[in-house]
């Protein structure tokens, strides 16, 4: 994509937020893959004033997730709800002239990258506490009033899931049999609130003060508010790492703090079951990511290295087993 194109169009958009003469300086491209595109920048103003900003825009690639207009109007409401969000600065569709649904919000500072976050001298003092933050911040996500998100959908995880691995068509016994005992065990279903689908380790900004921000909106949706924390303490999160709540703290800490702040009572039983299905559900996206590469659909080293990793969710699965 070339960047410089976009320059002059989404000045126009940001003289809405800081008036006419705003330049766009330093736009590079972060990260991003087919779906999205993500890039950072500085907008100086005309009175020389400098906001550091990311752009996200949408692409067309097969993995994209909820449009991002959506994902506007989700931080927005997160942010009213006490969540820890980037402000949204601008949104628009295609017609606004960057040629795509897009996103400007603001650049929050920390780090992102999983190991370092739980290896960096610079976070040690607050490793201890993510986990309890990690439960206030749920809490909040579960507040956010659906009716401020309107169109979100509502479906059975377990049996969309299933559909997924069975569309694939590969024989996976293990993964089989445990999608079977989820299914025989399911646990009751609590209130249906904002989900947010992704919330983990890898998705939060984090500084020495804790955690600054919630990132990757794209898989919200309506559902079980444990489906969340059990997600959250998959083992996968924990990247190496012995604590089951994103390799940095214990179930307790997290429970405690999520009840405090408001949420729903955590029966411990339906957690773990949510953590199993959590587990069942990445050995998925393993599957299908490495589907993307064996069929020439996306040729990538990366996405063939996740084709091991279904065999290692097998075996955790297999080991959670009661």
């Amino acid at each position: 994509m070339e960047l410089d194109r976009l320059a002059g169009p989404l000045a126009e958009v940001l003289a809405g937020r800081y008036g006419p003469g705003v330049r766009i300086n330093g736009l590079r491209r972060d990260s991003g893959g087919a779906s999205r595109v993500t890039c950072g920048f500085d907008a100086v103003t005309a009175a020389g004033e400098t906001h550091p900003l990311i752009l996200r825009l949408a692409g067309q690639g097969v993995m994209a997730g909820g449009p991002l207009l959506r994902e506007a109007a989700l931080m927005r409401a997160a942010g009213a709800a006490g969540v820890p969000s980037p402000e949204v600065i601008a949104a628009g569709d295609a017609a606004a002239g960057l040629g795509a649904e897009f996103v400007v919000m603001e650049r929050v500072e920390g780090e992102t990258i999983p190991r370092r976050i739980l290896r960096d001298p610079a976070l040690a003092d607050v490793r201890p506490r993510l986990a309890g933050q990690c439960g206030e911040v749920l809490a909040a996500i579960h507040r956010i009033p659906v009716a401020d998100v309107p169109q979100l959908e509502q479906s059975d995880q377990l049996e969309s899931w299933r559909t997924v691995l069975d569309t694939i068509g590969e024989p996976h016994p293990a993964l089989e049999f445990a999608l079977r005992w989820l299914a025989r065990n399911r646990p009751p279903a609590h209130r249906s609130v904002v989900v947010h689908g992704d919330f983990r380790n890898g998705n939060l900004i984090v500084g020495p003060d804790g955690i600054r921000a919630v990132l990757d909106w794209e898989l919200v949706h309506l559902g079980d508010p444990l489906e969340d924390l059990g997600w959250l303490c998959v083992k996968a999160w924990r990247f190496g790492a012995a604590p089951p709540v994103g390799g940095f703290g214990p179930y307790d800490q997290l429970i405690e703090a999520y009840e405090r702040a408001g949420g729903t009572e955590v029966d411990r039983v339906a957690l773990r079951w949510w953590e199993m299905f959590g587990v069942a559900r990445w050995a998925i996206i393993c599957v299908m990511q490495a589907r993307r590469h064996l069929t020439g659909g996306e040729r990538s080293v990366e996405l063939a290295a996740l084709g091991r990793r279904v065999v290692e969710n097998e075996w955790d699965l297999l080991r959670m087993l009661p």
